[in-house]
């Protein structure tokens, strides 16, 4: 890169950066203006110093424990990859796509995707000018939009800062899309445990939550793994967890009626699509009032083909309006699944379809960067922080 292009392409992300916090401030100070009475929590001081809490967390998905036992596949199987070998491998959905279902409304087309400016992978670009990596890594990671994360139970600034992230995609006209990651024993106590203490904690966290989302278009990717990996909580628990998600559908679409929700459905070699469909159901997706439909392969690495084929027998079985779609996860899908059931930053996986919301398939809404590529999963680095080696595998 030449040194006349570096300083450009510095003086416009500086001032995307500048744009993004003057809109964050902005929109950081009505919500102060409205509850500051109630809380006296927040300060403008507090809100220009840079702490975890003040900024919106692009982290480690979930996704990556092994789903449980499930039934041996047919003898067709040919690309998912199989769990250890204490599990056997789940079957690979069939070639032959489900009976046709109406075309779903675009979820913003021709509308484009929003790239949030404050990020580990722009701040990696930004600070390593000279790395051999950063071309490719520049070009082919940080230029393209990725999923927000907000994972810590921080009910005091949680509207703020998902306000902040919305306001900056308006003011670009262009769709965001978040990630709430809280629910009480998210990743059954796994790696990526934590969230709300309990479900009333929860609740209220989605309101405040709901409250940032503003009147503009958003995608919501709703608690991953909340679905799916339900079977490891007792049947009262489940239930309870799945009422509770409901609730978050609808109350994100009444704040937001422009908002789209899309609920947990794993990937294509974990839950059978029928069984997937069931718990969903339970869990309020085939509801209008809360659900705009499913996302399947977050931080995983499922082929498209198979999370198209798969995300439509999902929704068959599901029922629920015409217009229900799915949007995949395609971060970090080039390649497929490892074949030994690696999870961890495993070697050789390739950054899948570049996000858009214009799929060209019925039914499938878009293709999302929910996992950021570069991100580590715990073996190429601290889980959810940026490795520059393992984002240069990926992309080259």
């Amino acid at each position: 890169m030449s040194g006349l292009r570096a300083r450009r392409l510095a003086a416009r992300r500086a001032e995307r950066r500048r744009v993004a916090r003057r809109a964050a401030m902005v929109a950081a100070a009505s919500v102060v203006m409205a509850v500051g009475a109630v809380t006296g929590t927040m300060s403008a001081l507090d809100r220009e110093r840079p702490s975890d809490d003040a900024r919106p967390l692009v982290t480690r998905s979930p996704g990556l424990r092994q789903p449980p036992a499930v039934p041996t596949p047919s003898p067709t199987r040919t690309s998912a990859s199989p769990p250890p070998s204490s599990h056997p491998p789940s079957p690979k959905p069939s070639p032959t796509p489900t009976p046709s279902r109406k075309e779903p409304k675009a979820v913003a087309s021709p509308a484009l995707l929003y790239s949030h400016p404050d990020s580990q992978v722009l701040d990696w670009v930004a600070a390593h000018p000279g790395d051999y990596r950063r071309a490719v890594i520049e070009s082919r990671i940080a230029d393209r939009p990725a999923a927000v994360w907000f994972a810590d139970f921080t009910s005091a600034t949680i509207t703020a800062r998902v306000r902040a992230v919305t306001a900056g995609a308006a003011a670009e006209g262009r769709v965001p899309v978040v990630v709430p990651y809280a629910i009480p024993q998210r990743d059954c106590g796994g790696a990526s445990q934590g969230g709300a203490p309990d479900l009333a904690a929860y609740d209220g966290w989605i309101d405040d939550f709901a409250a940032g989302l503003g009147d503009d278009e958003v995608i919501v990717v709703l608690e991953p793994d909340s679905v799916a990996q339900a079977g490891c909580l007792p049947a009262s628990d489940r239930a309870a967890r799945f009422a509770s998600l409901a609730r978050a559908g609808r109350v994100l679409k009444a704040a937001d009626p422009r908002a789209r929700v899309y609920y947990d459905a794993g990937h294509s070699a974990w839950n059978p699509a029928a069984r997937q469909a069931a718990l969903l159901e339970q869990a309020g997706a085939a509801s209008g009032a809360s659900s705009d439909g499913i996302f399947t392969n977050v931080s995983n690495f499922h082929r498209t083909n198979d999370e198209i084929i798969y995300a439509r027998q999902v929704l068959s079985a599901l029922g629920g309006p015409a217009r229900l779609g799915a949007v995949i996860d395609t971060s970090r899908n080039g390649n497929g699944a490892p074949a030994d059931g690696e999870w961890c930053d495993p070697a050789g996986r390739k950054i899948g379809r570049a996000p858009t919301l214009d799929t060209g398939q019925a039914g499938i809404d878009a293709y999302l960067w929910v996992k950021l590529p570069g991100e580590s999963d715990g073996c190429k680095g601290t889980p959810g922080t940026f490795s520059a080696e393992y984002a240069y595998e990926l992309a080259r």
